[in-house]
């Protein structure tokens, strides 16, 4: 009887391995998995040293802050050690804080937009200049005026119009 009860066991463990197996996925099952997380675009690929891209594309949001809240705040003082507050009165801790967790925000009442001057990470539209954003949160300063040779890409429009329908997407060359 013990005999056969260690028999079942094994066996159903070995079944739940292979039934765990992607390779032994039904064909009509779909498998998903995280590849890379960019809702904030070039933060990741700014904050994250290369050697922990795949542990932060693969990290779920609510445990990134535990993960890399630190080595965030360490890059953003060496990126730039006269750091003090920038233009939304976030200081070091605060900035880290906000960019660590790759997410983007939704507002249902408030205009859809990554920083309208008023409204900060509300959605984000094609036309929003992500990166102008982030680098006059880094580099600007309290006003937005410190360091202005490093607070845009100088990049102010999309190549192509976006269209007023959907797809909203230019349309490719």
């Amino acid at each position: 009887m013990k005999l056969n009860k260690t028999l079942f066991v094994i066996l159903g463990a070995a079944l739940f391995a292979v039934a765990c197996n992607k390779e032994n996925t039904p064909p009509n099952r779909q498998v998903y998995e995280i590849m890379d997380q960019m809702a904030r675009p070039a933060i990741n690929t700014v904050f994250v040293g290369s050697a922990e891209k795949d542990v932060f594309n693969t990290t779920i949001p609510s445990q990134m802050s535990s993960a890399f809240l630190s080595k965030f705040k360490a890059r953003l003082l060496a990126l730039n050690p006269g750091y003090t507050t920038n233009a939304l009165g976030q200081n070091a801790d605060q900035l880290s804080g906000l960019l660590v967790t790759d997410v983007l925000g939704v507002s249902l009442t408030n205009p859809t937009t990554f920083f309208d001057g008023t409204n900060i990470l509300t959605g984000r539209a094609l036309a929003d200049d992500v990166i102008d954003v982030e680098l006059l949160l880094l580099f600007g300063g309290p006003t937005g005026g410190s360091n202005p040779q490093l607070t845009s890409d100088h990049v102010n429009e999309n190549d192509k119009p976006f269209l007023t329908s959907f797809p909203y997407l230019a349309t490719p060359h």
